[in-house]
């Protein structure tokens, strides 16, 4: 679906099928470069996914579930574990091989610290038994397959529990036909953890907290995205993720800096973007961060026409559903 944020603007989305309502188009993927123009730059996430998910037995032989979130310094992980009101801490759970899962302590927001006791260390015990964290709408185990399935094909630096899912749409060939239209690639990292998708619950948005996750913005990255905004070129974040790590890693004057970090930024209807143009991403759940980014950046009730437009049209929805093109 192609969007345009300006209604009057609807025009511009000739050569899609172009339905009732005015400013929204339908294409198919492979169409995607045409949207582009010279000098053009499309940034991208290219954290990979991890084999986070682990399947231990408590000591009474119940099944848990452990997700490793992200590696502390002294080798212990942030975690996710269920069922989290079982497993107190100092509990060892089970793995094959006689290895373990040891919960060193109760962390905030019902997250564990946990530490991987095996042969070979942390990272053998990983490799022997994590798999890829599929979205919970797919209720199978992961496959060998899935380890690459669930990967952008430019994903390179690991440390997400979930795809960056926009980028899933880009195969190497689609890829060196936007090169071809005369735009550019800039890569960027943000490694996606429960921040992206943490349910919004309470009633004021302002009251949400937004998880931090890591970022990294390369030299290359930063100047790429600053030599396309000085000479005009318009900016693609591919992903909210993408889009996340523009925003956070902007001056007050839309200079991007290179670096690194942590951010928490929770962008909703309201904030003023300083670095991105155009935005690529699938389509969200209610009530999610996700979804009032969109609302921010394509205006509220232009993306809420686009969902219902989606929804009549029985778009697919969630990691590996359609795209939507915000231009």
């Amino acid at each position: 679906m192609v969007v345009e944020r300006e209604a009057v603007r609807g025009a511009r989305c000739a050569g899609g099928h172009v339905d009732h309502v005015p400013g929204i188009a339908h294409r198919v993927f492979k169409n995607f470069p045409s949207l582009l123009e010279p000098g053009d730059v499309l940034v991208l996430n290219d954290s990979r996914v991890i084999p986070a998910r682990l399947l231990p037995r408590r000591a009474g032989g119940g099944a848990a579930e452990v997700l490793l979130i992200e590696r502390n310094p002294d080798g212990t992980w942030r975690a996710m574990v269920q069922p989290g009101s079982r497993i107190r801490a100092g509990a060892a759970l089970a793995l094959p091989d006689g290895d373990s899962i040891e919960i060193v302590e109760h962390l905030a927001g019902g997250e564990r610290r946990v530490r991987l006791v095996g042969n070979g260390g942390v990272a053998a015990v990983r490799a022997r038994h994590g798999q890829v964290p599929l979205p919970p709408y797919i209720t199978r185990d992961a496959t060998e397959a899935d380890a690459d399935r669930y990967q952008t094909v430019y994903a390179r630096e690991p440390g997400s529990i979930a795809a960056p899912t926009a980028g899933l749409h880009f195969t190497r060939e689609l890829m060196e036909r936007c090169a071809t239209r005369g735009a550019r690639f800039a890569m960027v990292t943000l490694h996606v953890g429960p921040g992206t998708f943490r349910p919004v619950t309470a009633e004021n948005p302002e009251r949400h907290h937004m998880d931090e996750e890591a970022w990294q913005v390369s030299e290359d990255a930063a100047r790429a995205v600053n030599a396309a905004r000085a000479a005009g070129g318009r900016v693609w974040a591919v992903g909210t993720t993408a889009l996340r790590t523009l925003e956070s890693a902007a001056g007050p004057d839309g200079i991007l800096e290179a670096g690194g970090g942590r951010t928490a930024l929770f962008i909703r209807p309201g904030y003023r973007f300083r670095v991105v143009d155009r935005l690529l991403t699938n389509f969200h759940l209610p009530r999610s961060t996700l979804l009032m980014l969109v609302c921010a950046f394509a205006g509220t009730e232009r993306a809420l026409a686009a969902y219902r437009e989606a929804v009549r049209q029985r778009y697919r929805f969630y990691s590996y559903g359609d795209a939507m093109a915000i231009l």
